[in-house]
């Protein structure tokens, strides 16, 4: 090799390995959205968390990491994104290997929420980072690697914990998090260069008090209320106080020149049905895995690793028309592929609700395959729209949007879902005869009512499955809400005379953006 052809190899060969560190982080902090969910019987029998806590104990995680990604995003472009990245890295891995010693669910339940913080810092320097440092010849491939990783690595962390918990215990899927978050560490402090914004305007923490504290305060009234009660006064003191300081952060942004997110935004039909498209879409994927990974291994009695590979179907629809719905969008524009994405998912939801404890699995996969096929569908024209909807000047905040949608749905998917889940199940589930100490032992969860045996976890696997059938209903009626918001969005740009984003606005959107934030 020549020496020139060899000093041009040298830095293809770094923006390569740039490339693989960014996406395994990104991968560890998105997989540890969805991983601990194949791991919640077997963490609620040796915690003796309560149906309640296993929503906190999952959903701590997704709620701290929705809520501070706008302004971890703003940090990491201000103060340095590989600054940002390795004290994400090192929060996300402390977090989890203080999470391997924990044996009480409320301190678990911090732990997660530690863990939110460190991914928070990491997902959007990820893309920061890739976005600046490769150049423009490059960049469009290394985001469309980012991206994969992105949507691939739920189902990827799903997997890769039922392969563990055949071995070991639900602790090893923490002590997965911790070597991941070493390597990545320490590839980053090896070959990521440092890159940050000259000229950021001052971060708006106000904003981002606000934002964490209504929906960490409607989050929480929601997880809470199927034990204190739905028309209890502290659930109805605690959703509307969320409310009221939602709606005061809008205020806030509404009279900042700087916002962390500008609600004039949604002033755009497209930019609007997008955003509220991927938070339903996520709301009803990340609330139905909680939903039937329990019921997989309490209800029909599968392994971790026979629950996980269950859900291949979704994964082998979903990719395919991943793929393909590009070439639909050019030919047919947004409406179809969208619109009838969020349908399937609707009706998939509707089949799935119809499962019992003795169905057999081909009627499971009858609901993953068009689940699958439906988000596959959808979420391409969903975040196409968003970008499209913003000038080139404003793709950094359709790329946060897209991502704060993202992962809000998934947080508030698992919170309602998980809630119709533990009120039907306590409401279905009566024990006439029994001591009153089994009684709240077989209510506080069903792992809990399993340990029990006999007749009384007979009865406790019915009022779960009765349990499933309500949320996962609810997740029907998100999804058909999302369709009917598509098609009046739809409706309305074009009667304003603006037409459907075609292949080349498509192609626009997709550009890759290199901040979070305006």
């Amino acid at each position: 090799m020549s020496s020139s052809a060899a000093a041009a190899s040298r830095p293809a060969a770094r923006h390569s390995l740039v490339l693989v560190v960014t996406c395994l982080a990104l991968g560890s902090v998105v997989a540890a959205m969805a991983s601990l969910n194949v791991a919640l019987p077997d963490l609620a029998g040796d915690t003796h968390a309560t149906q309640t806590n296993l929503s906190w104990i999952v959903d701590a995680y997704s709620l701290v990491f929705a809520a501070l990604l706008l302004p971890a995003g703003a940090i990491g472009d201000r103060f340095g994104r590989r600054r940002a990245l390795i004290a994400g890295l090192a929060v996300f891995g402390a977090g989890s290997a203080a999470a391997v010693f924990t044996t009480d669910p409320s301190t678990l339940i911090v732990l997660r929420g530690v863990l939110g913080v460190g991914a928070a810092l990491v997902m959007p320097a990820t893309l920061s980072t890739i976005t600046s440092t490769f150049p423009r010849a490059q960049r469009a491939r290394a985001v469309s690697v980012w991206a994969a990783v992105a949507g691939g690595s739920a189902l990827l962390g799903v997997f890769a914990t039922g392969a563990l918990l055949e071995q070991w215990s639900w602790r090893s899927v923490f002590w997965l998090n911790v070597a991941l978050a070493v390597v990545a560490l320490a590839g980053t402090l090896r070959y990521v260069p440092e890159s940050a914004e000259a000229h950021q305007p001052r971060l708006d923490v106000t904003g981002a008090l606000l934002a964490v504290t209504g929906l960490v305060a409607l989050v929480y009234s929601v997880i809470e209320a199927p034990t204190r009660g739905w028309a209890a006064p502290a659930t109805l003191g605690g959703i509307g106080l969320g409310l009221v300081v939602l709606a005061g952060f809008v205020l806030h942004e509404l009279r900042r020149e700087h916002p962390l997110l500008d609600p004039r935004l949604f002033r755009e039909p497209h930019f609007a049905a997008g955003s509220l498209s991927i938070m339903l879409q996520f709301f009803v994927f990340f609330g139905f895995i909680f939903v039937m990974m329990q019921y997989l291994q309490l209800v029909r009695g599968d392994s971790a690793l026979m629950a996980a590979t269950s859900m291949i179907p979704m994964a082998l629809a979903m990719v395919p028309f991943s793929r393909l719905t590009p070439h639909l969008v050019a030919r047919f524009g947004f409406r179809g592929p969208w619109t009838i994405g969020l349908v399937a998912v609707a009706g998939a939801m509707g089949v799935l609700s119809r499962v019992e404890a003795d169905s057999p699995y081909w009627l499971i996969a009858a609901g993953l395959v068009p689940l699958g096929a439906g988000m596959g569908l959808a979420m391409t024209p969903a975040t196409t729209a968003i970008m499209d909807a913003l000038p080139r000047s404003l793709q950094s905040v359709g790329s946060a949007m897209n991502d704060l949608s993202r992962e809000l749905g998934g947080a508030l998917g698992i919170a309602v879902l998980g809630s119709m889940l533990s009120a039907s199940y306590r409401s279905h589930l009566h024990l006439v005869h029994a001591p009153r100490p089994v009684v709240e032992t077989a209510r506080s969860s069903l792992a809990a009512a399993h340990a029990i045996g006999g007749p009384v976890a007979q009865r406790a696997r019915g009022a779960f499955v009765d349990g499933m059938h309500t949320a996962l209903l609810g997740g029907a009626a998100a999804a058909a809400l999302a369709a009917v918001a598509v098609a009046v969005a739809l409706r309305i740009r074009a009667d304003r005379g603006h037409p459907q984003p075609t292949d080349q606005a498509t192609t626009t959107a997709q550009e890759p953006v290199s901040h979070l934030h305006t």
